[in-house]
């Protein structure tokens, strides 16, 4: 079977098996896309939405099989998508992610003695001379990685204090797997570019390039071992975190040898309750552990799906038998950081979360750069304040009770004022959106009651302190900000005074705005299609008598036609790019 209908790649790729992957890839994102437009954009325009709304659970579910045969075809970065969709059960239908998960897992192997071979050329020695043991059956079988079992030899044990360890070896031709599956997603974020929906939302080309400059440093092991003991030095204090030990005589660019520490999947909630484990625990402290690494140090483990996260139990702490237990990472290839400037924008927009404050979390987003300077926020400073006042505080168990009713009362609400603001999805926040969401869907499939706002509330405080002089000048900038508004205030009130006196004093209603606007296509289309009729009938009546100048007419009643009917489609889309 050749590698690439097999998906594991055990040589580099040939120009003709480059090609295949490119296209399928490719020509599957196109089929997809094009379904969605279908279902989701055409068929509503012509008052079909039920079709949509009836078989989209089963369309969803369907692409998600379909997506998943092909990522466990191909391998590759597809994988990693894959994967990082199945965790997203807080926002994706339960079907989505069931069809997913295997994803976790489930990655074809590649032959022991393909991996072997790469492992000793890298070391330079026969595996059988540094390694008393090697298990050739994979412990597991990630997208860009193959991991062993085995035992150090003698001299080794001694050096480090232990003998397990887990070899992870580089899957043979990767490199022109990531180049071609790069290629082919530089094709799918072009075609994003030009859709005005994505491309006022986000630079999609630049976003993907910071996601190929992630994919490099992940198969580059030196700087996966790195990131290990930068993260271990982080959480040295904290003895609920443990990281592997490295062993760096038996590592180098395309193999990691580091401490066997596989323990239990931290969603495997049978096993933690065998161990007498509360998963509501587990859920609760990876929660503090992920928020303190993302919002406190800066340095983020941004892969933390459940393969790459165990829990060990550890001998009862107390009298009373209670049984502890640390969470243990693994896989550093893929780490986050946090500039300066974002930090401080995080730090605004959880404070406001914490404090349901819908104006400071539209200061947090424009911070960070989610919205555009010159954004007219009004709208959704009040939109944040209604969700915050109706759904603030609810877990991920509380919200699945809510009527979907009042979810598409809201959603149709609010809308418009989504639709109309300049949102974009800045560089630099891929890997902390990914990393945060992660956290919302393990915390929920641990614990369904898990409530993120629970989590969140403690640093709002923390935050503060991290600050330090930070928010003193953020307190001095405030006071700067209002004293330059009162010094200005009575010019401004005198300008207010003297337009109203002069009757041009207007005031405004973006609501009121867009329904008179929607009123006004509505008007417009009913002129267009008594037009056509009139045109349409004359155009009968003219055919009986003067052939060809009857066939213009019920040709040229074809435009308002075309105007009563997509009108309102064309306005809601905007200008084509």
């Amino acid at each position: 079977m050749s590698s690439l209908n097999s998906g594991v790649a055990t040589q580099p790729l040939t120009p003709r098996q480059a090609r295949l992957r490119y296209r399928r890839i490719v020509s599957f994102a196109a089929r997809e896309l094009v379904s969605l437009w279908w279902f989701e954009l055409v068929l509503p325009r012509f008052g079909l939405s039920s079709i949509a709304q009836r078989t989209r659970i089963r369309r969803m579910r369907n692409i998600a099989r379909r997506f998943r045969r092909l990522a466990l075809a191909l391998s590759g970065l597809l994988i990693k998508l894959g994967q990082f969709m199945s965790t997203r059960s807080d926002v994706l239908p339960v079907e989505i992610t069931r069809e997913l998960s295997d994803l976790q897992d489930a990655v074809p192997a590649v032959d022991f003695a393909a991996i072997a071979a790469l492992a000793e050329r890298e070391l330079g020695v026969s595996l059988g001379e540094v390694f008393a043991w090697i298990d050739e059956e994979p412990l597991a079988a990630a997208s860009l990685g193959q991991v062993h079992r085995a035992r150090l030899s003698e001299p080794d044990a001694e050096l480090y204090g232990f003998a397990d360890v887990v070899i992870k070896v580089q899957r043979p031709g990767i490199a022109d797997v990531v180049e071609v599956d790069l290629r082919a997603l530089r094709r799918v974020a072009l075609w994003l570019s030009r859709i005005r929906l994505v491309n006022t939302r986000a630079d999609a080309p630049a976003l993907l390039e910071e996601f190929a400059t992630t994919c490099y440093e992940e198969i580059d092991y030196l700087n996966e071992g790195a990131n290990a003991e930068h993260f271990a030095e982080n959480f040295a204090d904290n003895p609920r975190v443990r990281v592997p030990v490295m062993v760096w005589e038996r590592t180098s660019r395309r193999i990691l040898t580091q401490q066997d520490v596989a323990d239990i999947k931290i969603t495997d909630l049978a096993a933690l309750h065998a161990a007498g484990i509360n998963p509501a625990d587990i859920a609760d402290e990876f929660a503090r552990i992920m928020l303190d690494q993302v919002l406190i140090d800066g340095f983020f483990h941004a892969d933390p799906h459940p393969g790459n996260v165990f829990v060990q139990p550890l001998p009862a702490e107390t009298p009373g038998g209670k049984p502890s237990w640390r969470i243990t990472f693994i896989d550093f290839g893929m780490m986050g950081r946090v500039p300066v400037g974002l930090a401080k924008a995080l730090r605004t927009t959880v404070i406001a979360a914490s404090g349901r404050d819908g104006a400071g979390l539209v200061e947090g987003m424009r911070e960070i750069g989610v919205l555009m300077p010159n954004a007219d926020t009004l709208e959704l400073e009040r939109t944040f304040s209604r969700l915050f006042e109706r759904f603030g505080g609810m877990g991920f168990a509380e919200l699945q009770k809510v009527d979907l009713s009042e979810y598409r009362a809201l959603a149709l609400e609010f809308s418009d004022t989504i639709r109309s603001l300049p949102f974009q999805f800045p560089e630099n926040f891929l890997l902390v959106v990914r990393s945060l969401s992660l956290i919302s869907g393990m915390c929920s499939a641990l614990n369904p009651e898990f409530n993120i706002w629970t989590a969140i509330e403690p640093y709002s405080t923390k935050l503060v302190r991290a600050g330090g002089s930070n928010a003193i000048q953020g307190i001095l900038e405030t006071v700067s900000d209002y004293a330059r508004v009162v010094v200005r205030l009575p010019q401004r009130v005198d300008k207010l005074v003297t337009r109203a006196e002069h009757g041009q004093l207007t005031v405004r209603s973006l609501e009121v705005e867009r329904r008179v606007s929607a009123l006004n296509r509505s008007v417009r289309r009913v002129i267009s299609a008594v037009l056509f009729g009139a045109l349409f009938i004359g155009g009968l009546v003219i055919y009986a008598r003067a052939e060809v100048l009857g066939i213009v007419v019920l040709c040229v009643s074809a435009l308002p036609l075309l105007h009563a009917v997509f009108a309102e489609w064309f306005a809601r889309r905007g200008p084509l790019p």
